[in-house]
């Protein structure tokens, strides 16, 4: 079994992760999920018919770890 807390896991390599981006703690850093789709049709609420609103997470679906920063223009 996975441990993602074990050395060398999971949070171990997103943490080198962000200190090789050099980002420091108080940054504006945000955390998505893409790989999803939202139903838009509203079923019964059931697994074959889920309440409109409701998030698929996919098989594949993937997490997005960004830093906001400001878009300055070169053109200025």
């Amino acid at each position: 079994m996975y441990n993602a807390w074990e050395e060398n896991g999971l949070m171990d390599q997103i943490q080198q992760t962000i200190e090789d981006l050099g980002w420091k703690e108080g940054d504006d850093i945000l955390v998505e999920i893409g790989g999803t789709s939202i139903y838009e049709i509203d079923g019964a609420g059931t697994k074959w018919a889920p309440l409109k609103g409701t998030r698929k997470y996919n098989k594949d679906a993937f997490i997005v770890i960004k830093q906001k920063t400001p878009v300055i223009s070169s053109c200025e």
